[in-house]
């Protein structure tokens, strides 16, 4: 079986990666390089393995997540479907069974908001580690008075985690936000899609999806 750790030190995974949050750079969007993809993939890790699933389908999880993102080199329109075709190639060259391939490539296919759907147990996966990574520090520019709204939201969360509970009934995303950047209802006006995919990738894994704000159950 291919691995994730083979997936990882993949050079042309490596260059894709690199080149994909190069060109989000210079269209202004937060960091989508190797500390999130690597985060995703942990998240992802994390998730299937909290709720008992088998080794390999774990596995499948890590690399979707690390390979979700890559379509951005294409274009950050439909980069979810791009990635996926892009993604197909690499794994098919590294000869990996053409069952996972498709487990894998469904779940970056689906991964993002307005397209997606949680097909299988990895894109839910998938889905629910993406779209929890909200942190100050993917946040490009330096100067405050310069943040458009996006890097208002993500900079003003301190503090985030994902968690599932110990009855395996909850996934729960706690969010520390300092309001004097920006609001809850700012956080809401960006990321409700986002949040009622969350909802639905909990729900294909048997989970309710919470959100809690600043101490505050909002989902």
């Amino acid at each position: 079986m291919v691995t994730a750790e083979q997936v990882k030190n993949d050079r042309a995974v490596k260059a894709y990666i690199a080149k994909a949050d190069e060109s989000l750079s210079a269209l202004g969007y937060t960091e989508h390089s190797f500390a999130h993809v690597g985060l995703v993939a942990n998240t992802a890790k994390y998730i299937l393995e909290t709720l008992g699933y088998d080794p390999h389908q774990i596995e499948l999880a890590q690399i979707a997540g690390y390979l979700h993102d890559i379509g951005n080199v294409v274009n950050r329109v439909d980069h979810s479907q791009s990635g996926a075709v892009m993604a197909f190639r690499i794994l098919d060259n590294m000869e990996m069974d053409p069952e996972d391939i498709a487990t894998i490539i469904a779940a970056i296919g689906n991964h993002d908001e307005g397209t997606g759907v949680p097909v299988n147990a990895v894109a839910a996966a998938l889905i629910l580690a993406d779209k929890s990574d909200v942190r100050r520090s993917r946040v490009r520019e330096k100067d405050s008075s310069k943040f458009d709204f996006h890097d208002r939201v993500n900079y003003s969360v301190q503090k985030g985690s994902l968690r599932i509970n110990e009855a395996k009934t909850i996934v729960e995303l706690e969010l520390e936000i300092d309001t004097a950047y920006g609001s809850v209802m700012d956080y809401f006006e960006i990321f409700m899609e986002r949040m009622i995919l969350c909802r639905k990738a909990a729900e294909k894994l048997g989970l309710h999806f919470r959100l809690t704000i600043n101490g505050q159950q909002l989902l």
